[in-house]
């Protein structure tokens, strides 16, 4: 049995992953305020980007988590296709579950499907990266602990699309955003922790990418992106705010003669 180690580089990446999961959240949950008050072409922008924002947040949450995996005997590579595929799925199927809460008419039902759908897409996101995981042995998986970690999924998706629903000051959503941050790696070390692995010795080599060949590159382009996305976001008024600045260029208009 192979000796598992989920931070080789101690706390780095146990951070720095929780701080992508919080980016990430955030920005979902910021976008989908923005959607709920927004219409016709601007809620559907409003919410992609609320999609891709969490999608991405947990893609970059989990790998970042996992340039701290190892197990003692063997080296870890990556299935590329799958690994891409997680990513997909992680956006489609959260994007799924945020269009259902953005469109929903009973806000109750809506909430369900879409926390219940998120959920189910963070889990199927962390199982397809996981299965992209090639290494000299075999992996098995603790069913009862898996079923738990899906169960978290879920919960916090949930808890994460009613505070969008229910939250719009920014100190609520930070604070909202910590706790999904948190829900977040805590499905991911859940998951982790069904994990083991028998190791089986070869001098063969192992198919796929390495992490700092394929997984660093693209955390670090999909990270900045984040980044870029906040930025955006923070710079763009809000319907409250384009409202009011309407209302001040009519004033204005209406003062001179």
């Amino acid at each position: 049995m192979g000796h598992l180690d989920h931070a080789t580089f101690g706390w780095l990446t146990p951070v720095l992953s929780y701080a992508m999961a919080v980016i990430g959240a955030a920005l979902a949950l910021r976008c989908t305020v923005r959607a709920l008050g927004a219409s016709g072409r601007s809620r559907r922008n409003w919410l992609i980007t609320a999609a891709s924002a969490l999608g991405t947040g947990i893609w970059t949450m989990h790998f970042v988590a996992m340039l701290g995996f190892g197990v003692t005997g063997t080296e870890i590579h990556y299935n590329v296709p799958l690994t891409v595929l997680s990513l997909i799925v992680a956006m489609l199927v959260v994007g799924v579950g945020v269009f259902a809460v953005g469109y929903g008419r009973d806000r109750g039902r809506a909430l369900l499907l879409g926390g219940l759908t998120t959920g189910l897409g963070v889990a199927s996101m962390h199982y397809l990266g996981m299965a992209a995981l090639r290494l000299n042995g075999a992996v098995s998986y603790d069913p009862l602990v898996v079923g738990l970690s899906v169960a978290i999924a879920v919960v916090a998706a949930t808890a994460a699309l009613w505070a969008a629903l229910n939250i719009q000051s920014p100190v609520a959503v930070a604070v909202a955003s910590l706790v999904m941050g948190a829900a977040v790696s805590s499905m991911h070390y859940t998951g982790m922790a069904a994990v083991s692995v028998q190791v089986s010795p070869s001098a063969r080599d192992l198919p796929g990418a390495t992490a700092m060949q394929f997984v660093f590159p693209l955390a670090v382009g999909l990270g900045s992106y984040l980044f870029l996305t906040a930025a955006f976001v923070a710079l763009s008024p809000t319907a409250r705010e384009r409202a009011a600045y309407a209302s001040a260029e009519r004033s204005t208009e209406e003062a001179v003669p």
